[in-house]
């Protein structure tokens, strides 16, 4: 399979701004297993690579892989901590 015919699963909204607002609306930190939960759940879509690399452009972020969700989210959440101002 070509890389024009190869699907990524990609969450809509981007995971991190998820995991931030569920965060927020928590008022503390999300534990591994309420971030893991909210990955299972998040709503996702299927597209392309540069699909995927052109939504991040728009967005001016890289999203979380959401392979890796718990140790990405914990560095993640570190530098949004840091700016209470930051909307993802």
């Amino acid at each position: 399979m070509s890389e024009s015919e190869e699907l990524i699963i990609y969450p809509v909204p981007s995971l991190v701004a998820t995991l931030l607002n569920r965060g927020r609306a928590k008022g503390s930190p999300l534990t591994e297993q309420e971030v893991i939960q909210i990955h299972d759940v998040c709503p996702s879509i299927a597209l392309r690579p540069d699909q995927v690399r052109q939504i991040e452009d728009q967005r001016g972020y890289k999203d979380i892989d959401p392979e890796n969700c718990w140790e990405e989210w914990q560095e993640a959440r570190k530098d949004l901590i840091n700016d209470e101002s930051t909307e993802v």
